[in-house]
């Protein structure tokens, strides 16, 4: 009909609007491997000190059947140590959030246990657990994932608007209708963000505990292995999977975030973006 105007649907809008936010990252992208190829032939740098992209990639093709398998090896120890460190997080924050004496007294252990860096946790599990077992390494992915999910949580879970406390009180509402029905909802942005922080600390966790033996193909060991054979685009191209590995897995941290508290201002602040 003339003069009748014409609407995008907001499926579009929203499509469009997702293409616009990821144009940025992808211009930056290509400006950045584009600087660094030419940077590299140019300045003539060795590739010890820094390969160039394409060389990368072409190790990044032709070993991807064997540097992928090593990634998916190390995936299934970060996210076994995740999921772990996740668990365990989330239950003493039910527990440390309940009672304050308990509070008290876990936070400094807690502390304690964040600030231990890997370098020295990994022998005491590879001792604990076996060069080969990849528990070992889960384990000082689960401990790395545990502070930040367990603090986090806790705030969370504390940070319940008292007015919501109250009516629910005043309605003669259990202890668990409460924790399900005011605390959970009100930890679910502070929980989110720990997964945003521990997600990509989990890959590098487990690559970091692999430098210090067991298997060889893991990533870890890939890297370590092709640095000293001097095959360093080798090494790039094993980072340039676990960056993808880990962007993959961040990406899953922001699906579920909308899936689970679509309500949040987070969320609806960027669909309206």
């Amino acid at each position: 009909m003339v003069g009748e105007r014409m609407t995008a649907s907001p499926d579009h809008r929203a499509g469009t609007a997702g293409v616009g936010r990821l144009a940025p990252a992808a211009v930056a992208l290509i400006a950045l491997v584009g600087l660094w190829e030419a940077a590299v032939r140019l300045l003539q740098i060795e590739a010890f000190l820094l390969p160039a992209p394409s060389a990368v990639f072409t190790e990044f093709v032709a070993d991807a059947s064997v540097i992928w398998s090593a990634g998916f090896k190390t995936l299934i120890e970060a996210v076994g140590g995740l999921v772990a460190g996740t668990i365990g997080g989330i239950l003493v924050a039910f527990v440390v959030a309940r009672w304050e004496a308990v509070r008290l007294g876990a936070m400094p252990f807690a502390a304690a246990v964040n600030a231990m860096p890997i370098v020295a946790v990994a022998p005491i599990t590879i001792a604990l657990f076996g060069l080969t077992n990849p528990v070992s390494r889960m384990a000082v992915v689960a401990l790395m994932v545990f502070f930040p999910v367990m603090i986090n949580t806790t705030r969370g879970l504390l940070s319940a608007d008292a007015n919501e406390l109250e009516l629910m009180r005043s309605y003669g509402a259990s202890g668990w209708s409460i924790l399900r029905r005011v605390r959970i909802p009100s930890a679910h942005p502070y929980f989110f963000s720990a997964l945003k922080i521990v997600v990509p600390l989990s890959l590098i966790g487990a690559i970091v505990s692999e430098y210090f033996g067991g298997p060889q193909d893991v990533l870890g060991q890939y890297i370590t292995n092709r640095a000293q054979l001097f095959q360093f685009p080798d090494a790039w191209a094993a980072m340039l999977v676990a960056a993808i590995l880990g962007i993959g897995m961040y990406s899953l941290v922001l699906l579920a975030e909308r899936l689970v508290m679509p309500w949040h201002v987070s969320v609806r602040t960027s669909d309206q973006r």
